[in-house]
């Protein structure tokens, strides 16, 4: 695909459709928003489309247009689009449906159709479209609800009717593109992400996501996005299994699993919301107001109620209301009667209502605390022929604070319905960010002060996408193999060996000191626990001989290691592999803690050390490592350690599936006790 002609289709000059319902939307929409350049109707039959004459082949156009808006049957598509791209043309968009997502004979169409194509770009097929509202150009089958902006952000989704329902938003959020993608069949999400980064009007950027067909792709284009500091949301479907099967029958894509995308997320500093409403307020906030430097915010209001629900809804995110210094509340108090609690959040009450001079006072003390934002709770009455004079009197309050002392302010409607348009209006007019919805706000604030943490750390290394050889058959490694494996790459087991019959086991036992354990030992023998093939703390040679005779009855062999002690806490570190992400590590609680706390995080591979630090500080059983009730704290840098030998193997090994549970952590140092690894 040709990076330059791609560049052409989404901003273009010139514009040629094809095909009869849809395509007329597309002229008359380019039309009605004020698309400038030239654009031709093409159809075989018909004389004219919503106004236009028409040319009868591709051939008859007289210049290779920059965009082709394709709304014809499959056959026809194909062969269109190899005309278009003999002839120059800067891309296509393609409507119709009929390739891959129907199966066999659909994904056989979908590949002439990229043969068709070439090296020129073309979006979907089996998707609505894309409309450009910064160069006014709508490649798109039906209405929708953009208006011209001059910057905004770039929304890609997999989903046309999804699409549609976001044009149609009327909370402030400025949508500069809209694009539906379909199957992806040649320029997919991270292709689309990397030419809007060459944008500068693009302020952030939105997804709807069912699956990555390129995960390396995609990577780097999101590492790209953090380098250029343009913040990313994301609603991933999938989190279920059922959206996980819908999402493969609609658009072939492959979805790995949730928790990988979370990890995925984190790792590339990308927003992740679960809402619509959540989506549009988090772009928004990001767009217009940007990433938030601290966890410190205000909030203001003259309702008791709405401060003590704005304090109570904090306490879900990492966020703060800083409280006030002496010298500020008396600054904040100078401006107000004594019935005026001065705190934060601030219920200023409604002596100063309605007094813009006094309201400015009060809100301007507020703000010179230096918060990273600060919100004006607001609710427009929204009846007809109500008088909003009074409330547009306390947002131009607002605005004069923000604007004097160079601060961010919010206006903060807790209902859609309280927001009306003249009040967005002016807050766009203000430079204020308007917002809707207290939870949705304080969440998206969160999310705001997140990636401007992701902006300040290094650009994480490109994602290392290990896959297991699923055309081989796999094999277990035994214990002992397994633990001589890893501790070729650094990871500490415990003193011991192997024996087939009780006096080699005893002499062991005698050469590594009581107590030991022993445990039987096959190539076939996973879970040794549930067999009652491990006997622990052994403190003699007759408790040897009696544990030799019962487990040299399940395996020929039994391996004799030192009994560990002084163990603070018990860890797993386990390695999986995905059809999409390949080889990733889990690290969390263990022993039998496994399945009773299901206490883990994920690491997605390449990671460092800091990366391992963070997510053990991330588990539940954080209290256990730091030192809980007057135990000391684990060695954590050797815990680390593991977890890197264990990706180092990984790494130059072929792993489908490895187990060690559990790592036994130590005030000095941890020990690896039990390893399963199937290659």
């Amino acid at each position: 695909m040709n990076k330059q002609r791609l560049q052409r289709l989404l901003a273009p000059k010139s514009i040629a459709v094809f095909g009869a319902r849809g395509a007329d939307f597309a002229i008359r929409e380019s039309q009605k928003l004020g698309f400038e350049g030239p654009i031709y109707a093409v159809h075989p039959k018909r004389d004219e489309l919503a106004g236009l004459p028409c040319l009868n082949t591709p051939a008859d156009l007289p210049e290779a247009p920059d965009a082709a808006y394709v709304a014809v049957n499959a056959e026809a598509a194909i062969d269109i689009v190899g005309q278009l791209s003999a002839m120059g043309a800067g891309g296509a968009v393609l409507y119709a449906s009929g390739f891959s997502e129907v199966g066999a004979d659909g994904i056989e169409r979908q590949q002439r159709l990229l043969d068709a194509a070439g090296d020129m770009p073309i979006i979907g097929p089996n998707c609505y479209g894309v409309v450009n509202a910064l160069d006014k150009a709508v490649l798109w089958p039906d209405q929708h609800g953009l208006a011209h902006v001059d910057r905004g952000v770039g929304i890609i989704t997999q989903s046309g009717n999804i699409g549609l329902n976001m044009t149609m938003q009327q909370v402030g959020l400025p949508v500069a593109y809209m694009f539906t993608m379909g199957n992806q069949a040649q320029v997919d999400i991270a292709a689309i992400i990397d030419a809007m980064l060459d944008d500068p009007r693009v302020t952030a950027i939105g997804l709807h996501i069912e699956g990555i067909n390129d995960l390396t792709a995609f990577d780097a284009a999101a590492r790209r996005a953090l380098k250029k500091r343009v913040p990313i949301v994301a609603i991933k479907s999938g989190r279920t299994e059922a959206a996980a099967k819908i999402a493969m029958s609609h658009t072939s894509s492959l979805t790995g699993a949730d928790q990988l995308f979370d990890a995925l997320f984190k790792r590339l500093g990308i927003a992740r919301v679960n809402t619509v409403p959540e989506f549009l307020e988090t772009l928004k906030l990001l767009s217009l107001l940007g990433p938030i430097a601290t966890p410190r915010i205000a909030s203001m209001s003259c309702s008791g109620g709405e401060a003590g629900m704005m304090a109570d809804l904090i306490a879900n995110t990492n966020l703060e209301f800083t409280s006030l210094t002496k010298p500020q509340t008396q600054a904040v108090q100078a401006t107000l009667n004594d019935y005026v609690d001065v705190s934060n959040p601030l219920d200023y009450h409604t002596f100063i209502w309605g007094d813009v001079k006094a309201m400015t006072a009060t809100f301007s003390a507020m703000m010179a605390a230096q918060f990273s934002a600060t919100m004006l709770l607001l609710d427009w009455p929204n009846y007809p022929n109500a008088d909003p004079q009074e409330w547009d009197d306390a947002l131009l309050a607002l605005a004069n604070a923000a604007k004097t002392g160079g601060h961010k302010a919010i206006l903060l409607s807790s209902m859609a319905e309280c927001l009306p348009a003249h009040a967005i209006s002016l807050c766009e007019e203000y430079g204020v960010t308007p917002m809707i919805g207290l939870d949705t706000c304080l969440q998206a604030l969160d999310q705001a002060h997140s990636i401007y943490q992701a902006f300040q750390r290094p650009i994480p290394a490109p994602l290392l996408v290990t896959q297991a050889n699923t055309t081989q058959s796999s094999m277990m490694l035994n214990e002992y193999n397994a633990k001589q494996a890893l501790a070729a790459h650094g990871l500490a087991i415990p003193q011991g060996g192997l024996a087939n019959n009780e006096q080699t086991a005893i002499a062991l036992a005698q050469s590594i000191g009581y107590p030991v354990t022993i445990k039987a030992v096959s190539d076939t023998l996973a879970h040794k626990t549930e067999m009652d093939a491990v006997r622990l703390n052994i403190q003699s040679d007759e408790q040897v001989a009696q544990a030799a005779q019962h487990l040299l009855g399940l395996a020929d062999t039994m391996l004799v290691e030192s009994m560990e002690q002084d163990v603070l806490t018990e860890l797993i570190i386990g390695v999986n592999n995905d059809p999409l992400f390949g080889n990733y590590l889990v690290v969390g609680a263990g022993g039998i803690l496994v399945e009773l706390l299901k206490d883990s995080q994920l690491l997605l591979m390449p990671f460092n050390q800091d990366d391992v630090h963070q997510a053990l500080q991330s588990l539940a059983i954080k209290p256990l490592l730091d030192g809980y009730r007057g135990k000391p704290a684990c060695d954590q840098q050797a815990i680390v350690n593991a977890i890197m030998s264990v990706a180092s193997y990984v790494q130059q090994s072929p792993v489908a599936e490895m187990d060690i549970n559990p790592l036994l952590a130590k005030a000095d140092g941890c020990v690896a006790v039990d390893a399963l690894i199937r290659t």
